[in-house]
């Protein structure tokens, strides 16, 4: 950071995210002291296009050390790209593609190098997040849970309240906005609800050759199937105490429940699994939340929406209701631990992804560096 090693003031950081829908890159920018967001700038979005859609899908659940050069350079390619729009950023958070998640198992991979970033960019980059959260016995993810926490405060919430995204993957954070800080017992619990819009979007390619269920009009045109419904909640991952998470294919039987049913009955029936996953993560929150903020592409199905209001006791609304961007909050996310990482602060604790400790993990990749400073 220009400011120099030790500084505690306030910085503008840019942070991206390139979730497992596959649908692009999203970048903002905020400025902040890696503790109480100051304020927000500009975002931009960086579509990923049809062809490099099926090279990054062709690339998931593979590792390093396998044949990953034509993904790797969709990756760098589409994040230079995007990141080349922005000027004044101090630091760069580089969350890179997520391909494979076995926490108890291979660990983490998201692709991407920072170290290549930082170098055609001129700026420091923090990268690899997740490793050394999974390296403590965490679950490596989620990790914008700290960042919803500030978000939190910056509301003056007086009671528990939860964000949840619907990316590729549904993930919940409860937050306690009486608590000093993210890291402090009680404050947080966070976990991946189950799967949401990565299957639905795997049913619109192959069934129609669309992206995704737009407007959820697919499904507004179907009826739910309660038996297949019931099937997928009898997955053992419901009953799993959080912290907890997935990969993008652990729920892949949602599409064999739904192989003999039509179009419209099929994105109905996925649409209600994914609603139904969220209402019992709900069930194990410490307290019932006073209100229920969604970000993420999930937000912009009005199926999905209703699913949920209908099925939980408190308010249902987009993170817009309260002031924030639903399409950059997990690109702010990183941006926001990026300056953590610089300052030595934590990015995830028990309650977050069941790490042991409360962890700040990077690396930390300067211009023109010929080696990289891994943190945690």
């Amino acid at each position: 950071m220009t400011r120099g090693k030790g500084s505690t003031g306030p910085v503008w950081a840019l942070g991206t995210m390139s979730g497992t829908s596959l649908d692009g890159v999203d970048a903002a920018m905020i400025r902040t002291d890696g503790e109480t967001v100051i304020e927000t700038g500009p975002s931009a979005y960086r579509e990923y296009t049809t062809e490099e859609t099926a090279t990054l899908r062709a690339a998931l659940g593979h590792w390093p050390g396998d044949d990953l050069e034509a993904a790797a350079h969709v990756v760098h390619r589409a994040h230079l790209d995007v990141l080349s729009r922005f000027d004044g950023a101090e630091v760069i958070g580089f969350h890179g593609q997520t391909l494979a998640h076995e926490p108890r198992g291979r660990g983490t991979h998201q692709l991407g190098d920072g170290a290549a970033l930082a170098d055609a960019l001129g700026v420091p980059v923090v990268w690899d997040f997740r490793s050394a959260d999974v390296r403590l016995g965490g679950e490596g993810a989620p990790l914008a849970p700290f960042y919803h926490f500030a978000c939190a405060r910056s509301l003056g919430a007086e009671a528990p309240l939860a964000f949840l995204n619907l990316g590729g993957v549904g993930n919940l954070t409860w937050i306690d906005p009486r608590k000093p800080g993210p890291a402090d017992e009680g404050a947080l619990l966070a976990f991946d609800t189950g799967p949401a819009n990565a299957p639905i979007n795997d049913l619109m390619t192959e069934r129609r050759g669309m992206p995704y269920d737009e407007g959820g009009a697919l499904a507004a045109r179907g009826r739910v199937v309660e038996g297949a419904l019931e099937l997928f909640l009898e997955e053992g991952y419901f009953l799993k105490v959080p912290p907890k998470s997935l990969d993008r294919d652990d729920f892949s039987l949602m599409l064999d429940l739904v192989r003999e049913l039509d179009d419209a009955d099929a994105a109905a029936t996925m649409t209600a699994m994914s609603a139904a996953a969220v209402m019992r993560g709900i069930e194990h929150c410490p307290a019932p939340p006073e209100r229920l903020l969604v970000t993420g592409g999930g937000r912009k199905n009005p199926v999905l929406m209703a699913m949920l209001a209908a099925g939980l006791d408190c308010p249902v609304e987009p993170v817009e209701a309260a002031g924030f961007d639903g399409d950059m909050l997990e690109a702010q996310a990183f941006a926001y631990l990026a300056v953590r990482v610089m300052r030595g602060l934590p990015t995830s604790c028990p309650g977050t992804t069941g790490v042991r400790a409360a962890v700040g993990g990077g690396e930390i990749s300067r211009p023109g560096a010929h080696s990289r400073r891994r943190i945690g």
